[in-house]
C-alpha cells in the first residue's frame, strides 16, 4: 500500500506497462516489416555498432529519467523492457542478414521469427543447441552477442538499481522536507 496513494501508483503501473508493452509491439512490427534484402557487410557490421552505442546512450539517458522520476522502479521497468528487447532485435536482424548474404552461417536457414529464436537463446544463455552458428563470421557475431549481453545484464542491471536507490532518496529527501510538489509518497 502506498499510504493511501494505491490508485495513482496503479494508474502508473498500468501506464508504464502499457507504454512498455506499445514499444516492444511496434519495434517487433519493425523487425518484421522492414525490408532487409542487404547483404551482411562492413556497413552492416557499422549499423550494428552504432545500434549498440545507441542502445548504450538509450540506457544513459534512462538512468537520468529514472533517478529524477516519482516513480523510479517503474520507470526501470520501463527501461529494461524497451532495452532488452531492442538490443536482441538488433541481433536477430544482424544474424538473419548473414544468414542471407552466406547461406551455411548458421546451422540452418534462417527466417526472420528464426532469426529472432537464435538470439533470444543466446540472450537468456538458454542455447538450445537446435540452431547454432557454422561460420567463422557468424560465431564472432554470436561472441559479440554474448558479451555484450553480459555488460547489458551485469553493469546496466546495476546501474539502473542505482539510479533507482537515488530516485526514492532523491523523492523521500522533497517529501521530508514537505516539497512534495505532488510526487507519491514513498512506499
Amino acid at each position: 500500500m502506498l499510504n493511501g496513494n494505491s490508485d495513482g501508483h496503479r494508474r502508473q503501473l498500468l501506464c508504464a506497462c502499457a507504454r512498455s508493452l506499445g514499444a516492444v509491439a511496434l519495434l517487433t512490427a519493425a523487425y518484421y516489416l522492414l525490408p532487409m534484402d542487404s547483404e551482411f557487410t562492413t556497413t552492416t557490421v557499422l549499423v550494428l555498432v552504432g545500434g549498440i552505442a545507441a542502445v548504450a546512450a538509450l540506457l544513459v539517458w534512462q538512468i537520468q529519467t529514472i533517478a529524477r522520476s516519482p516513480w523510479p522502479g517503474l520507470k526501470a521497468m520501463e527501461g529494461m523492457a524497451i532495452t532488452v528487447p531492442l538490443f536482441v532485435l538488433m541481433y536477430a536482424a544482424a544474424c538473419f542478414l548473414m544468414e542471407h548474404s552466406a547461406r551455411g552461417s548458421f546451422s540452418e536457414p534462417l527466417t526472420r521469427t528464426d532469426a529472432l529464436y537464435f538470439a533470444m537463446t543466446v540472450f537468456s544463455t538458454v542455447g538450445f543447441g537446435d540452431i547454432c552458428a557454422r561460420s567463422e563470421p557468424a560465431r564472432l557475431l554470436t561472441t559479440g552477442q554474448i558479451a555484450v549481453n553480459l555488460l547489458l545484464l551485469g553493469v546496466a542491471a546495476r546501474l539502473l538499481a542505482n539510479a533507482v536507490q537515488r530516485g526514492r532518496l532523491r523523492r523521500d529527501r522533497s517529501a521530508a522536507a514537505g516539497e512534495n510538489d505532488g510526487m507519491p509518497p514513498a512506499p
